[in-house]
C-alpha cells in the first residue's frame, strides 16, 4: 500500500486513481494513485522503466488507461487525445521540445490557435499576448525571435508560455534541466516558483536529486509500475529516497574507493585548438579517475574530442605509457587504446536503428573474424559475457538500441569499449538522463576499471558526481585549465569559484 503524505490543501486539483496500463509482455502501471494540489510542485521520481512516462502519457491523452479514473477539480474527465488534455488544462513539456524551429516564439505559442480577423492573423495582438505570458513567468524573450536562434533555456520558456496560452492549470516538466547551464537551471527554478505563485500545479520529473531538494513540496516514487509512496521532503532522507526508487539499500550514493594510484599513464601537454582549447596540460595515473569540471561551453567536450581525434588539434602532445601518440582520427585513437563515451550517446555513441549486438560489434569486428568472414557465434558469445558482467537489461541481442532505457544504452556503449580493452577511457557526462540505480552501477563499473589500472577521465556537469567519484579534479574555464585539485576537503563552492573566475587570483595546480 502506498504511503501518502498529508496536505493542508482543502481539495485536489488533479486526482488519478487506480491507474493500470499494460503493453504486450509488460505491465507498465499497476493500480497507481496520484494527487496534485493547486500551487504545488509534486516531484515524480523513479528509475527508467518505473512507469513515469506511461503515467504522464495517460495524463496527456496519448495513452488510454486499462483501468482507473482521472478527476480534475473533483470532476471525472476522459482524456482521449492530446487535444482533449490541453482543453482540460494540462500542459506537458517533454524533454524533446515540440517546437517548429523556423517559426518565431510568437508563432509557436499560438500555433493552431491563431488570433485572426477576416482570415488575417492579428500579429500585433499575438505579440502583446506573448509578451504578457513571458512577463507572467518573469522572463524576457523576443516574441519575434526564431526558435532555432534561441537558447535551450529560452526554448523551454516558449514551451511554458504555450501551456499558459492554453490556460493550463497543470504543467508537467520532464527532465527540464538536462541540457541547461547552472545559471539557466537557477532561472528555471525561479520560473517554477512563479508557476507555484500563479496557483498552477506542477509535476516535476528529474533524476537530479538536488533539484528535488530545492523545488518539491511532495515526492511521489514509482518502482516497476507501482506507487511505492508519496512523502513530504522533510520526512525523507536522500538514502531513503534512493532505496525507495531502486528497491534495495545503497550504502553510498557515490561508491568511491580509496585508491593508491600508480605512475602516470596518460600525459597531455599544451593541448590547443584555436580559441576553444588553449594550452591545457594534465596527467592521469594508472588506476586514477580524473574528474573534469567547468561550466557548459567552457571547452570540456572540445578537449575530449581532441584527445579522441574527432577534431584536429593545432598544438600539444599526447603521451600514453611513455609513447607519444599521433592521433588524427577516432580510428587511430581506438587503435592506440583510447575510447570516448560521448555526452550524446544517442546521436554519436549508438546507431539507434540497429540491434544492440550490432552496435557492440561495430568497433570490434576484427575480434570476431574467422578468416575473411565474421563469426556470429564469437560475436554473440562476447556480447553475452558483457550482458551478464555489467547487467545490461535487454530482451536479447536483436533488440533495437533505440528501445533501451538511457542507462542500458550507456552500458551497451561501454560494453563495446570494454571489448576493445582500452587503456584510457573518457566518460563525457556518463550519467546524464540516467536514473539513480543505473548511475550507481556505472560508478561501480568505473571503480572496476580503476582496479584494472585504466586511466579514466570523467567529464560531468554534476559537481556532486565529480566530488563523489574523482581522485583529482581538473577545472576548465574559457578553454583553459583553471586548476587541478586533489579531491580532499574540496567543496562545490571551491570548484565554482575556479569555473567562473570568481577566484581568478588563485590558479591552483596540485598534481598530487
Amino acid at each position: 500500500m502506498a504511503e501518502d503524505a498529508t496536505s493542508e490543501h482543502p481539495h485536489h486539483l488533479l486526482e488519478m486513481t487506480g491507474l493500470s496500463k499494460s503493453f504486450p509482455g509488460v505491465r507498465a502501471l499497476d493500480q497507481v494513485n496520484l494527487t496534485l494540489h493547486a500551487g504545488e510542485v509534486l516531484a515524480l521520481l523513479g528509475e527508467n522503466g518505473a512507469g513515469k512516462s506511461t503515467l504522464i502519457k495517460i495524463l496527456g491523452g496519448v495513452y488510454a488507461p486499462d483501468a482507473g479514473k482521472i478527476c480534475i477539480d473533483g470532476e471525472t474527465v476522459d482524456l482521449t487525445s492530446p487535444t482533449g488534455a490541453q482543453q482540460a488544462g494540462i500542459g506537458i513539456i517533454f524533454q524533446e521540445f515540440n517546437l517548429v524551429p523556423a517559426l518565431s516564439a510568437r508563432e509557436n505559442i499560438f500555433l493552431g490557435q491563431e488570433s485572426s480577423s477576416l482570415s488575417w492573423i492579428n500579429k500585433g495582438q499575438e505579440h502583446a499576448k506573448a509578451r504578457e505570458l513571458f512577463d507572467r513567468i518573469g522572463v524576457q524573450v523576443d516574441p519575434e525571435a526564431l526558435c532555432q536562434d534561441l537558447t535551450v533555456a529560452q526554448q523551454q520558456v516558449v514551451e511554458i508560455a504555450k501551456a499558459l496560452a492554453l490556460n493550463a492549470r497543470i504543467v508537467v516538466m520532464d527532465e527540464p534541466t538536462a541540457a541547461l547551464t547552472p545559471q539557466e537551471v537557477e532561472g528555471l527554478y525561479e520560473i517554477v516558483d512563479e508557476l507555484r505563485r500563479l496557483n498552477i500545479g506542477v509535476i516535476y520529473i528529474s533524476h537530479r536529486l538536488d533539484e528535488i531538494d530545492r523545488l518539491a513540496d511532495r515526492i511521489m516514487i514509482l518502482r516497476d509500475g507501482r506507487h511505492i509512496g508519496t512523502r513530504d521532503p522533510e520526512s525523507l532522507s536522500r538514502n531513503e529516497m534512493i532505496e525507495m526508487m531502486v528497491g534495495r539499500s545503497l550504502e553510498n550514493e557515490f561508491p568511491r574507493e580509496e585508491r593508491s594510484v600508480g605512475e602516470s599513464r596518460f600525459v597531455v601537454e599544451n593541448l590547443c585548438r584555436g580559441s576553444r582549447v588553449k594550452d591545457i596540460s594534465f596527467t592521469v595515473a594508472k588506476g586514477e579517475i580524473l574528474g573534469v569540471a567547468g561550466l557548459v561551453g567552457a571547452g570540456r567536450t572540445e578537449m575530449a574530442r581532441l584527445l579522441f581525434g574527432a577534431d584536429r588539434r593545432t598544438g600539444g602532445t599526447i603521451t600514453l605509457d611513455g609513447r607519444e601518440l599521433s592521433i588524427r582520427s577516432p580510428r587511430q585513437a581506438i587503435a592506440e587504446g583510447i575510447c570516448l563515451l560521448t555526452e550524446d550517446r544517442k546521436g554519436q555513441g549508438l546507431v539507434l536503428g540497429h540491434t544492440v549486438q550490432e552496435n557492440f560489434a561495430l568497433p570490434n569486428l576484427r575480434h570476431f573474424m574467422y578468416g575473411p568472414f565474421i563469426s556470429k557465434s564469437r560475436e554473440t558469445a562476447a556480447f553475452k559475457s558483457y550482458i551478464d558482467q555489467i547487467q545490461i537489461k535487454i530482451t536479447g541481442g536483436e533488440q533495437i538500441a533505440e528501445t533501451l532505457s538511457g542507462g542500458n544504452q550507456q552500458k551497451v556503449v561501454l560494453a563495446k569499449w570494454l571489448q576493445r580493452n582500452a587503456d584510457v577511457i573518457i566518460f563525457d557526462e556518463p550519467t546524464r538522463g540516467i536514473d539513480v540505480g543505473a548511475k550507481y552501477e556505472i560508478y561501480l563499473l568505473m571503480n572496476e576499471l580503476s582496479r584494472q589500472g585504466k586511466a579514466i577521465i570523467m567529464i560531468s556537469s554534476e559537481l556532486t558526481e565529480i566530488l563523489g567519484m574523482s581522485d583529482r579534479i581538473l577545472v576548465i574555464r574559457e578553454g583553459s585549465a583553471a586548476g587541478c585539485l586533489v579531491n580532499r576537503g574540496i567543496s562545490q563552492e571551491d570548484l565554482m569559484k575556479l569555473a567562473t573566475g570568481a577566484d581568478a587570483g588563485r590558479k591552483t595546480v596540485m598534481q598530487g
